[in-house]
């Protein structure tokens, strides 16, 4: 069952109103200029949200009490580490597309707030769901270790944007234009209106962030079932999953590891709602066994990194520099400044 939530509805307000004044100010005043983020950006933005979600923790802590604060902080690490596979899908996104780099930010952040709202919408439901069956846990539990099986055998997510259905919708029923009109995700041609590269590549972030709600939401239910700990602890995750993406892109492929430890983590909580009923595992077991793993595969990837390029033959310099920018698809034949390419 659900168990007494510590949000009062004047607290979800509140909550609610500060997330939404943050990201007004976000996208209105510190990102209303269209700019590429560089690494310094990225890191003091990567702090702020972290700052402001370990204070938030602390007032859980005085206001509610030690329990409730392990909670949020588990379900934090939790969605945290599993947000790297968002970055690893942004990635391979925007480079298909060819999204110029300094809209990423643009696209992130409404791909972001629409997260915002299917996550809780996803915790709604899921909350429901426990709150009358809660046999809902053992079939959530089931799911996360087969996810983290999965994960671990594959060894993370492999992503194929030719092959989404939300690409092959674009191209056969929604007007688009090959181009890009700087920012927007709509433009007229030929006096009519049309979609643009930019709108595509939004939804398909959308939708893949989706997908991975389907494993992050039962993964915190693990944790927790006070749905505004769910919620917060998620939503606190997000809002600093771009500046993440900006600080983390060009280091992903040293994190060789991590896949494995996520996907550890997910088996742990899985099996921890499976044996609910006849092993109660105290939060302060579940909080060390996520910061072990995770911590741990981080750890290796990091040393087998630091192994792999003492013994690396050393590089020659290109010939010429790469473009920082891409205006069209590599399958496009022509196209002009601005020029998308089909997707």
């Amino acid at each position: 069952m659900v168990e007494s939530s510590i949000g009062t509805p004047l607290l979800w307000g509140v909550f609610s109103l500060v997330i939404l004044i943050m990201l007004a100010l976000d996208l209105g005043v510190f990102h209303r200029e269209e700019h590429v983020v560089k690494t310094r950006e990225a890191a003091i933005w990567t702090g702020v949200w972290i700052g402001l979600s370990l204070l938030f923790n602390l007032w859980i802590f005085f206001h509610d009490g030690r329990g409730p604060a392990l909670e949020f902080l588990t379900g934090y690490l939790i969605e945290k580490a599993l947000s790297v596979d968002n970055i690893f899908v942004f990635i391979v996104i925007f480079s298909y597309f060819k999204v110029p780099a300094k809209y990423h930010h643009r696209v992130l952040f409404w791909g972001i707030l629409g997260a915002l709202v299917m996550r809780g919408i996803f915790i709604a439901l899921g909350a429901a769901l426990i709150s009358r069956f809660e046999w809902i846990l053992y079939v959530f539990g089931a799911f996360l270790v087969y996810t983290g099986l999965k994960i671990v055998w594959h060894r993370g997510t492999e992503v194929h944007p030719e092959d989404n259905p939300a690409v092959r919708f674009f191209e056969r029923f929604v007007p688009m234009t090959r181009r890009y009109h700087g920012k927007h995700f709509l433009a007229r041609e030929a006096g009519r209106m049309v979609a643009t590269p930019l709108l595509l590549v939004l939804v398909v972030v959308e939708l893949t962030d989706l997908l991975f709600a389907v494993d992050s939401i039962p993964a915190i239910f693990g944790v927790t079932t006070d749905p505004f700990i769910v919620f917060t602890s998620n939503i606190f995750a997000i809002l600093g999953l771009r500046a993440l993406y900006f600080l983390l892109a060009d280091l992903m492929d040293r994190f060789e590891y991590l896949p494995y430890g996520l996907g550890a983590v997910l088996v742990f909580i899985g099996a921890k709602m499976l044996g609910h009923h006849w092993v109660e595992v105290p939060i302060e077991w579940s909080l060390g066994v996520v910061v072990l793993l995770l911590g741990g595969s981080i750890v290796i990837s990091a040393l087998v990194d630091n192994r792999q390029a003492e013994h690396a033959p050393a590089a020659f310099p290109e010939e010429e520099p790469r473009p920082e920018e891409v205006p069209i698809h590599p399958s496009d034949e022509a196209g002009g400044e601005g020029g998308a390419g089909r997707p």
